[in-house]
């Protein structure tokens, strides 16, 4: 991925662009599955979610902070198709 040493470089984040989009679609189809035990109520409130924190990664310059947001887009994609919500900890 990486072209800059800690920042990432405008080559960097064309590169991620495709992979981040896809991965954003499949967590809100993800969302929709019937596997899923959420109310409508909730399924568009984890939507609204998933957006805003793409959204505010979107805005991430950092190599390193960059493909762990990845990294943890992919770990909940993985949770959300076995059918388990994944859970917010501190």
């Amino acid at each position: 991925m990486a072209k800059g040493l800690i920042w990432a470089t405008a080559e960097d984040l064309a590169r991620n662009r495709g992979r981040v989009l896809s991965l954003y679609r499949q967590i809100l189809r993800s969302l929709n599955s019937s596997n899923l035990p959420l109310t409508l109520a909730a399924r568009l409130s984890k939507k609204a979610e998933a957006k805003a924190i793409f959204m505010l990664g979107a805005e991430e310059r950092s190599i390193h902070n960059i493909e762990d947001l990845i990294d943890v887009a992919e770990y909940t994609l993985s949770l959300l198709r076995k059918g388990e919500i994944p859970k917010y900890r501190q």
